[in-house]
């Protein structure tokens, strides 16, 4: 490794542990992580010669500004993603779109509550996918709990539970998507052995975190920001129906024209815009204008899409400069081919850093196989379905749905690390064992 490369890691590293103790610096990590992603290209810049090569033709800087625009175009699919959900459940939730969940939802009882939310979000999280459920599932406790320390133990929950449902699901994380459009998982496949296990890795830590809650809610207040409302009740279903329906057909919207998912978010975004509009045109400018969506975008957190931004660009430079490939490989080395150590600490490791960009490299790194443990549906690569997406819960920053909760309910690192990450931990390591022994003595 040489010392450039040296350099941008421990630009990364150093700019990781300010994230992680935001708690105690008081600096807002979007400003840390907008600095490492622009101090780690710096520094690759510094010799781009080393790791980017012009094709025949073509000139360093090009082919340098390529791979960075490239980089930058995958990270703003995440971003315009995030923007797009957010604002489509901001819109159906001002419209009391979310009062049926919470209706649902409903009991006086703290750990009743943490139970419900749990299984309703892991359950949702696999057909939309993680980060959308949980910006769902938040907006849905913000109006059920106002005690801020009970809120984010539940908070905590949903991370939990939207990447544990996104895991056996093809369509309920960027990850299992990326393996399944490879055909390394099958849909049928990843459902039969990765259900249970990510049910395990939902339950174990659920049943632990239970126990800081003690007692009752109090009776929720009426939300007159949804009781009161200038559209009809048709039309306030037409903005439910657009917005969780729209969602819903995301996934699907991508199945059948094969254009990245924030397309189909910015679909829906753009037909309810248009919608809520014509519904809006009828009625003085003076009322309703708060839940109009060109007000209602005003309230979209980047600062958590700036974090987003940084650590993302941050980790691709890891990636361009080969740390991340180099570090796959010396885990097969290290492990001798034992694909529970590999794709385990892969899952561990995706609690800190990006789980795409790893997957991607282990997709990278290792063929498809016709038979065996590295043939499609095989254990490897279920494994690293479950892995890296059950594993980013270890940590807060480690997956998408846990950045957004980060950011709307303003969950410090070191909180998270301190009262959640064990226990999801040990549910981590159940379902693999769940895994193990479905692999043993049902599925071997």
């Amino acid at each position: 490794m040489s010392l450039l490369t040296i350099a941008i890691v421990v630009v990364f590293v150093l700019g990781y542990a300010c994230i992680a103790l935001e708690s105690f610096t008081k600096i807002n990590k979007a400003a840390v992580a907008l600095l490492m992603f622009v101090f780690c290209w710096t520094l690759f810049m510094v010799d781009p010669g080393s790791y980017v090569q012009a094709a025949e033709g073509q000139d360093l800087l090009s082919a340098v500004n390529g791979v960075i625009e490239r980089h930058l175009g995958s990270t703003a699919t995440t971003l315009f993603f995030l923007m797009g959900a957010m604002t489509i459940v901001e819109v159906v939730d001002q419209h009391g779109g979310f009062n049926f969940v919470r209706s649902t939802l409903h009991t006086r009882s703290k750990r009743g509550l943490l139970w419900r939310i749990a299984v309703m979000t892991f359950f949702l999280s696999a057909i939309l996918d993680n980060m959308t459920t949980s910006i769902v599932m938040v907006m849905v406790l913000r109006k059920m709990v106002n005690d801020n320390a009970d809120r984010m133990i539940m908070a905590a929950v949903v991370i939990m539970a939207a990447n544990a449902g996104g895991a056996f699901s093809p369509i309920g994380d960027v990850t299992t998507i990326m393996l399944w459009n490879s055909n390394l998982i099958t849909s049928g496949g990843v459902i039969k052995e990765l259900l249970l296990p990510s049910l395990v890795a939902m339950i174990v830590p659920a049943f632990l975190l239970q126990y800081k809650l003690k007692g009752e809610l109090p009776e929720p207040r009426e939300d007159k920001s949804t009781t009161e409302n200038e559209l009809t009740q048709l039309q306030r279903k037409a903005v439910f129906a657009i917005g969780v329906g729209g969602l819903i057909f995301v996934p699907i919207f991508r199945y059948l024209t094969n254009l990245p998912p924030f397309v189909g978010i910015l679909l829906i975004l753009g037909l309810l815009w248009f919608v809520t509009e014509m519904f809006y045109s009828h009625i003085k400018q003076a009322h309703g204008a708060s839940k109009r969506i060109t007000r209602l975008l005003s309230r979209i957190d980047m600062s958590t899409i700036m974090f987003f931004l940084g650590i993302l660009m941050a980790v691709s430079c890891l990636e361009e400069v080969g740390v991340l490939s180099a570090l796959g490989s010396w885990l097969d080395k290290v492990s001798h081919g034992n694909h529970y150590i590999v794709t385990g600490s892969i899952g561990i490791l995706s609690s800190i850093v990006d789980n795409v960009p790893l997957v991607a490299g282990c997709m990278g790194m290792y063929p498809l196989a016709p038979t065996g443990d590295m043939a499609v549906d095989g254990i490897f690569w279920q494994l690293l379905a479950y892995c890296a997406g059950v594993g980013g819960s270890i940590l807060i920053i480690g997956s998408a749905a846990g950045v957004v909760v980060m950011g709307l309910e303003k969950i410090s690192f070191g909180w998270y690390l301190r009262h959640i990450s064990l226990a999801v931990l040990i549910g981590y390591f159940a379902g693999m064992l769940c895994y193990w022994a479905e692999r043993t003595f049902i599925f071997g």
